[in-house]
């Protein structure tokens, strides 16, 4: 098992990525702290899966873009041991809204989830893992729109930008303390996000015309990926951005 007796915390694990990574790293030995920000019926089935597999969990209701919600997040993680790795996999969608057109409190959502939530993760993270030695890692989740031009959700590529850039900062700052740090940008992955996309036989179809590899991805590919990053397997790996996408990003210009 490659993760035997280590304690993770997964954000927005009540679904999606999150729910797979949190089932995958329980199968691999880890006791698991689940944050959810409203789906408790979703973050329940994760902590069923996490138990199935013969490991601890435990709940935590909050919002990453409130550092109170994450210092109480971290707080009841303690109960299961020292966080060993950290997966910022929160976040929130959108489309659709030029930015002439864009609310300020819209704006101020997906920036707070989607960036200042990994950061304000991440700060409670080093913190633990400096008063303890050093040591651990982080793995976040981002989006190939980080790569791409993203008309009508700026502010989600904007987010999505940052965090690649939060990753190489973080990764040259902690690595004397040999915590490294990683980014997984997926590609359209089968997810209760997408689905109006994938469901609808015309939809689907546009969007596989752009991806070479001419599927969706799928949750539990991103988990293996996250495996990885997050076990001594990828030890010498820091300050990356890991994109898995089916070739999407490869193919953006030509479609």
């Amino acid at each position: 098992m490659k993760l035997q007796g280590r304690t993770v915390i997964v954000t927005g694990a009540d679904s999606g990525i999150g729910q797979a990574i949190a089932t995958l790293f329980a199968a691999e030995g880890a006791d698991i702290c689940i944050g959810y920000h409203t789906d408790a019926d979703g973050a329940a089935e994760t902590r069923r899966r996490v138990e199935a597999a013969g490991r601890k969990a435990v709940l935590v209701q909050g919002d990453v873009g409130s550092p109170s919600d994450v210092r109480a997040l971290f707080a009841a993680a303690a109960g299961l041991g020292t966080v060993d790795v950290l997966v910022n996999n929160a976040g929130k969608g959108m489309g659709g809204t030029p930015v002439d057109e864009l609310e300020d409190d819209m704006l101020e959502l997906v920036l707070r989830t989607n960036l200042m939530g990994p950061l304000f993760c991440s700060r409670e993270f080093i913190r633990l893992r400096k008063a303890n030695g050093g040591q651990g890692r982080i793995v976040t989740i981002s989006s190939v729109a980080q790569h791409l031009p993203t008309p009508g959700s700026a502010p989600y590529g904007m987010s999505k930008a940052g965090v690649g850039s939060l990753t190489r900062s973080l990764a040259v700052e902690l690595a004397p303390h040999r915590i490294n740090v990683n980014n997984i940008a997926p590609g359209l992955i089968a997810t209760p996000m997408t689905a109006d996309r994938l469901d609808d036989p015309e939809k689907k179809e546009k969007s596989m015309d752009r991806i070479p590899w001419r599927r969706e991805g799928h949750a539990e590919e991103i988990a293996r990926l996250a495996l990885f990053l997050a076990s001594d397997d990828g030890d010498y790996v820091t300050g990356q951005t890991w994109t898995m996408d089916g070739g999407l990003t490869m193919n953006w210009g030509g479609a």
